[in-house]
């Protein structure tokens, strides 16, 4: 088992090594400096577990040392003023727990446990908030694509494979790939993501790999990067198929080797991740033509999930709708009238799920002083009063064509059946048995 790191601060010499060698000999690796000056400089070579601080050193005192961190260490003060007074003050300032001078050792071994539990229990309990949120993001919907997707994910979840996820933008790619790991064994730790199109590749780079203090300009301190911190975890790669021939050559000896380098290191480190990867372009395209690495591309695509667009499932759309009206995001509890649903039903949504997502939250601001969201609230989305597109994938049926294009006109009136049938140039009594025919309310 590794051991903790902590770093003891503190100007008086003798001290600071009694008391470095007594957290030693507790299990610990307690490194000592004279000032927060050398403390600095430490943190950029180390990230400890822990800060055990003298309030008054020679070049600082404790609150401004903790102004400096910024809650991003637990920090242990030393005091030699036993008052109640300075020691809420030290807690009410950011730090974790304070002994005072001269310290017990039984009492420094059990504040020592005590403060580095309460951080794990917060580093947990943040980790389950985030799970609690994703939850309420699942794969929704009862389609038969839903369906066929949800079967895949319990397939490969419980397994170690590697998982290519295409899909348009919107379409809920990173929710699929947390539902993976969610129901993998590696589950109890935090999936890691990263945007492959975010950031420049040196950036990408560094937060993949991380990088030691002085790599490149700005590196003041050292880092781990993703792959170090989803050690036992999943790390999903986001938009893989934007990312550069540099780091897909350093991401494909990773993947194979199952190790890595720092950025401007030399030590080699080991990598236990499981990868995920997702993009909305066409990877087996790019790699014929060159413009991906095909030995990358089928490290990658060893279990390939396609997840489908809101238009090939829109009988999930009423369902999704509803979701988000249920109070998901903040939103407030709204019903869906029948009008409304209608034009959310004949809507083409290029952007899938998450332009749904935005289209209910914003008519529902618009709607605040309505107890129904209405048609008139989804003005806002976009009219076809020329020329009616309707986009497939495939080769659609004579019925699908038939059953997308009636959806469409039926949204266009708001749900109305005379205007549709006149629009239709059909009986009122046909527009009926179409709604019963396409199941439409």
């Amino acid at each position: 088992m590794l051991k903790q790191n902590l770093l003891v601060i503190d100007d008086d010499r003798v001290f600071n090594t009694l008391l470095c060698q007594q957290l030693n000999g507790m299990g610990f690796e307690a490194t000592g400096v004279g000032s927060w000056a050398d403390g600095k400089a430490r943190l950029a070579e180390m990230e400890p577990a822990c800060i055990i601080l003298d309030y008054k050193l020679a070049d600082c005192e404790a609150p401004q040392v903790l102004g400096e961190l910024k809650g991003q260490y637990p920090v242990i003060v030393l005091t030699g003023f036993g008052s109640i007074r300075n020691a809420v003050e030290i807690i009410r300032q950011g730090a974790s727990d304070y002994l005072i001078k001269p310290v017990n050792l039984d009492e420094l071994e059990l504040t020592v446990h005590r403060v580095l539990e309460n951080a794990e229990l917060r580093r947990f309990n943040q980790f389950y908030r985030s799970q609690l949120a994703s939850r309420r993001n699942a794969l929704i919907g009862d389609s038969q694509a839903m369906r066929e997707l949800r079967k895949l994910v319990d397939m490969v979840a419980p397994t170690d494979t590697t998982v290519l996820i295409l899909g348009e933008s919107g379409t809920g790619k990173e929710v699929v790939a947390q539902a993976i790991h969610e129901h993998s064994s590696r589950a109890d730790k935090e999936l890691m993501a990263i945007d492959g199109s975010g950031l420049q590749e040196t950036l990408f780079e560094s937060e993949l790999f991380g990088h030691e203090r002085g790599a490149f300009t700005g590196a003041d301190r050292l880092k781990k990067g993703l792959v170090e911190e989803a050690g036992g975890s999943t790390l999903f790669l986001d938009e893989i198929g934007d990312i550069g021939p540099s780091i897909q050559a350093k991401l494909l000896r990773l993947m194979e080797t199952a190790s890595f380098r720092r950025v401007g290191g030399t030590k080699t480190l080991n990598a236990d991740v499981r990868f995920i990867t997702a993009t909305n372009r066409d990877l087996a395209a790019m790699s014929r033509d060159g413009s991906f690495r095909a030995d990358l591309y089928f490290r990658l695509s060893r279990f390939v999930i396609q997840v489908p667009p809101l238009r090939d499932r829109r009988e999930d759309i009423e369902t999704l709708a509803h979701h988000f009206l249920s109070g998901a995001g903040g939103i407030p509890l709204k019903q869906l009238s029948r009008e409304a649903l209608a034009l959310l039903q004949g809507h083409d949504w290029p952007g899938n799920v998450r332009e749904l997502r935005n289209a209910i939250e914003r008519a529902c601001i618009l709607a605040r002083n309505s107890s129904s969201l209405a048609a008139e609230h989804l003005a806002f989305l976009p009219k076809n009063d020329g020329d009616t597109v309707l986009r497939f994938s495939g080769e659609p049926t004579l019925e699908r064509i038939e059953r997308d294009y009636f959806r469409r006109i039926m949204a266009k009136y708001g749900g109305n059946r005379l205007k549709t049938a006149l629009a239709l140039g059909v009986s009122e009594r046909q527009v009926y048995r179409l709604i019963d025919k396409y199941g439409l309310d």
